[in-house]
């Protein structure tokens, strides 16, 4: 068993259709947590004589099962009869498909969890028309908020929508199903479209917009519009952030860049001293800056690159980024003090027995 002994989430097995992205982080997530998981993979290539590093497939069992096959139908079965949960990655419909919709198994099991993943819902006008990352967070409103003033919208990656519009409400509904269970003795249904979860995010900016106290994208305190919250280059081509919202903080900076704090800093003037305030910063490398700026008061921090996560003396001394075989992953969080979570270590598809998971499961 490859899952987080001990953890917060021990005992609670979970069965994974294999899908995109957001269901199999989300899944690698739980695994972290202590969840034995098991992925089934409808084919996968011979299993390749070097260490997995996916960090999809973390803390996790995969198996080969061709659900549209007899066999392979009965196998995912038998898998969902013991198992606490299932994670249905597909569109609305498929797994009913399949064979393996709620009714059906939530009628051989009754404690079973069952958590669909999808872009925009079991229903709704939209829920059966194909989705990502980018049209997922553009109808939730959230896609319009982000860039600079007078330009386009900016996507930030494919974070916001599949991974914590996706992934993390798909890990935080199994979690409060499986407490909810411990007094009900049922499982339920949980219903995780990523344009639900990108809108919850984004949440307390739809009352800041409708109440009149957040104007057009990148003229905002948050959104870059504020001179002292923003990303500056330096003189090496390096970036750094300033966040000094507070007026004490506000201070702080001035103070140790030797600059006379302008008048109304909070409201007026912000092109000026944006513009002030980059050539200042193109005047310094990164490694200075972080030389006057770094642990003050100042709300400062370099921009670092994923390698650099690695050797940061703060990230380094939290352990933020973990070696797994050659490859970095991010390490399990929150960190709990008596059942922490666990960096385990990842599968390659199709790398285990169905009758060893079984035996696991049934005995």
């Amino acid at each position: 068993m490859t899952a987080a002994l001990g953890g917060p989430l021990a005992g609670l097995r979970v069965v994974e259709m294999v899908g995109l992205g957001p269901a199999p982080y989300a899944t690698a997530v739980l695994a972290d947590f202590g969840c034995d998981v098991v992925c089934v993979e409808r084919s996968a290539p011979p299993v390749p004589d070097r260490p997995a590093t996916s960090p999809m497939l973390r803390g996790k069992r995969s198996v080969v099962l061709d659900v549209k096959t007899p066999t392979g139908l009965d196998g995912v079965l038998a898998l969902t009869d013991a198992a606490d949960v299932f994670v249905d990655p597909y569109r609305p419909g498929v797994c009913e498909r399949l064979g393996l919709g709620p009714d059906v198994l939530t009628a051989r099991n009754p404690r079973l969890i069952y958590a669909r993943m999808t872009g925009y819902g079991q229903d709704g006008p939209l829920a059966h028309a194909a989705g990502h990352d980018i049209n997922y967070i553009a109808l939730s409103g959230a896609l319009e908020m982000i860039g600079p003033d007078g330009g386009a919208p900016v996507f930030p990656v494919n974070l916001l929508g599949d991974f914590a519009g996706g992934s993390m409400l798909l890990a935080f509904g199994v979690a409060c199903a499986a407490y909810e269970r411990e007094r009900s003795g049922l499982g339920q249904t949980i219903d995780v479209a990523m344009v639900d979860g990108a809108a919850q995010i984004a949440g307390p900016m739809f009352t800041a917009k409708t109440s009149g106290h957040w104007g057009r994208r990148g003229t905002n305190v948050l959104d870059g519009g504020a001179p002292y919250y923003n990303v500056y280059e330096t003189a090496d081509g390096q970036w750094i952030s300033i966040g000094a919202l507070e007026p004490q903080f506000h201070a702080e900076l001035y103070a140790r860049l030797g600059l006379d704090e302008p008048e109304g800093w909070a409201t007026r003037g912000w092109a000026e001293e944006r513009a002030r305030l980059t050539e200042l910063f193109r005047s310094r490398t990164r490694d200075e800056w972080c030389a006057l700026l770094d642990g003050s008061d100042s709300c400062f921090a370099p921009v670092l690159s994923v390698a650099e996560v690695a050797r940061h003396p703060h990230t380094r001394h939290r352990g933020i980024a973990v070696d797994v075989h050659g490859s970095t992953h991010a390490a399990p969080a929150p960190r709990l003090s008596r059942t922490p979570a666990t960096t385990t270590v990842p599968c390659h598809p199709g790398q285990h027995r169905l009758t060893d998971v079984l035996a696991d499961w049934t005995t």
